[in-house]
């Protein structure tokens, strides 16, 4: 059982970097994406106005860019593992850009399926230009990095990366079913977590790591640091659902019940309150379920399970790279996992 005392212990581990060899993330992996967003816009080049318009619109440069961050800063673990290259390649920066780019397609197409109103605290594509025009610039987007994803010239990244869009797929249609067995739905959870989240940092990473190194073991441990580092920050975005204030969150919390969604601290929750059962095979849809599933989960031990079970996936991630030769690099990918587990937004 995993108690509300035990929160000060949950990133112990970051005591055991020495502080000269301690790396900020973001602050290592920008040196590698000066002009990230410049770049993606060339990708995207368009004469339609109104197009190049929405396509710019979640390009502006504000974001975390958290996937790059990971897929630069693995490119140059490896590569330091492999021969103590100290550059990062320029395929793999292109891996780093396109993995963006099908990110943010997969969010303005996620916007249309939710209807959702609100992303990154503004206004959605959709809901300024409409579902149509909103489905075909996440349509153009992902064409758009189809299109680098050949200029890298490699089959197998080509393979790699076009399993992610296949997985998005896939993942999306999980969401949109439900199980009716416990144990399955679990498992259909974490799958679809996998499908929708993890595959697209596990594969990026795999693909930096093919381009930089040619041993297999390094590629499945950059494969698995990135699926349980995706995991798990997923797993954080659904327990910040339930305890972040919609300001912070930049949407509306609650967002998951609404849209009929059970995740993991509804699913834990369930274990100590069985009458949830019948509100998550019916999507939460009655009056008053959303409102009721809410409480249930704050009553129970959902939220901290949850966060314990994203502490394993980041500790697994941690065992993972750690497997690889010690660089600066390397340091700021288990810092990573920390601050994945105390992300607040």
């Amino acid at each position: 059982r995993f108690h509300h005392t035990s929160t000060s212990h949950w990133c112990s581990c970051s005591k055991t970097i020495s502080d000269e060899k301690y790396q900020d993330p973001f602050q290592l992996g920008r040196k590698d994406l000066k002009n990230l967003y410049e770049d993606i816009k060339k990708e995207l080049l368009v004469s339609a106005a109104e197009l190049k318009e929405m396509c710019d619109y979640y390009f502006d440069g504000k974001g975390k860019a958290f996937r790059p961050i990971i897929v630069v800063l693995m490119a140059r673990a490896c590569n330091i593992h492999h021969n103590n290259s100290k550059e990062v390649q320029a395929s793999q920066r292109s891996v780093a850009i396109i993995a963006e780019m099908i990110h943010t397609a997969s969010l303005v197409h996620d916007d249309v399926i939710d209807d959702a109103n609100s992303r990154r605290g503004k206004r959605t594509l959709n809901q300024i230009w409409g579902e149509r025009k909103a489905v075909l610039a996440g349509d153009f987007i992902l064409s758009a990095a189809s299109v680098a994803l050949a200029r890298i010239g490699n089959t197998t990244i080509i393979s790699v990366l076009t399993q992610v869009i296949e997985d998005l797929v896939r993942g999306e249609f999980l969401q949109l079913g439900s199980k009716e067995n416990e144990n399955e739905r679990f498992a259909h959870y974490l799958e679809k977590t996998f499908k929708k989240t993890a595959s697209l940092i596990a594969n990026s990473c795999k693909a930096v790591s093919i381009l930089g190194c040619p041993d297999p073991t390094v590629h499945e441990i950059a494969y698995q640091y990135g699926k349980n580092v995706g995991i798990a920050f997923q797993l954080i975005d659904d327990v910040l659902d339930f305890t972040s204030c919609a300001d912070h969150l930049g949407k509306p919390t609650a967002a998951d019940l609404k849209l009929g969604l059970a995740t993991g601290p509804v699913l834990f929750a369930c274990r100590q309150f069985p009458e949830m059962n019948a509100m998550i095979m019916r999507r939460f849809s009655k009056p008053g379920d959303v409102e009721r599933a809410w409480k249930y989960v704050l009553q129970s031990d959902g939220v901290q399970q949850t966060t314990y079970l994203a502490q394993r996936y980041c500790h697994a991630a941690t065992r993972e790279i750690r497997k690889l030769r010690p660089s600066p690099e390397r340091e700021a990918l288990v810092h990573l996992t920390e601050m994945v587990l105390m992300r607040d937004k």
